[in-house]
């Protein structure tokens, strides 16, 4: 039985840049900010209006940043127990909640949930809708075997050989996708937007202080003011998938 009833995005920036982080994110999905939490104030959640939040920010110490998933369950210790047969390991246990790196690398979290269920409406024409994570391609197959196991999501076919995508059940608000790299290095994660409009998601983002690192056939790379990476990607933000025509 898939026991997550959420997921969240957790945006991992420098402690050091962590005021810019915020002002730009806020004012991207239109949200506003929670109290701050932790022992540096390392952590806060973003807030919209009529809705349950689906995205949290945190100050790491240590390097650049990136992304990683947070799920929501309605059991905890029976979440932990599936993860780390599947063969994920226990980074910090909290009791109810918990600290894990995938088999290939890639850290996640996992908490109680707490009755969230209406998903964040689109603002300005986007919407952060997915984690997509970046795996090294010895680990790539092994990768995606896991997270598929661990959601019991579906994977309808990509758009790209080297994506998967693990689309979560109606209603919850962030899902999955997988990117083979070209190369061995170590893996990472970076947060997408669906736009209906990437140029002019772009021009948007670009007022608020971000810039563009590169171009793809369906997708434009930016960097945020405080230095981290994300996509913009021309999926329907409605419903997360590319356009049909």
């Amino acid at each position: 039985m898939n026991t997550i009833r959420w997921t969240y995005a957790f945006v991992d920036r420098p402690l050091g840049r962590f005021a810019e982080a915020h002002a730009f994110w806020t004012a991207v999905t239109g949200a506003r900010l929670s109290g701050f939490r932790g022992e540096l104030q390392e952590f806060v959640t973003l807030l919209p209006d009529g809705a349950d939040p689906c995205l949290k920010l945190q100050g790491v110490l240590d390097g650049a940043g990136g992304a990683h998933l947070d799920f929501s369950v309605e059991d905890v210790r029976a979440f932990l127990a599936l993860a780390t047969g599947l063969g994920a390991a226990t980074a910090a246990d909290h009791g109810d909640w918990a600290v894990l790196r995938s088999p290939g690398g890639q850290p996640f979290c996992v908490g109680a949930w707490r009755g969230e269920a209406v998903r964040p409406p689109v603002v300005e024409g986007s919407r952060l809708d997915q984690v997509c994570l970046d795996v090294p391609p010895s680990v790539y197959d092994a990768e995606t075997a896991f997270w598929a196991a661990l959601t019991g999501w579906e994977s309808p076919a990509a758009s790209r050989p080297e994506f998967r995508v693990l689309r979560p059940p109606a209603g919850l608000p962030v899902r999955i996708l997988l990117q083979r790299l070209d190369d061995e290095r170590a893996p990472s994660a970076h947060p997408d937007l669906a736009c209906a409009d990437i140029g002019a998601t772009r021009a948007r983002h670009e007022r608020l202080g971000a810039t563009v690192v590169g171009r793809g056939p369906h997708w434009t790379v930016m960097r945020d003011p405080a230095g981290g990476v994300y996509c913009l990607t021309g999926r329907d933000p409605g419903t997360g998938g590319l356009p049909t025509a």
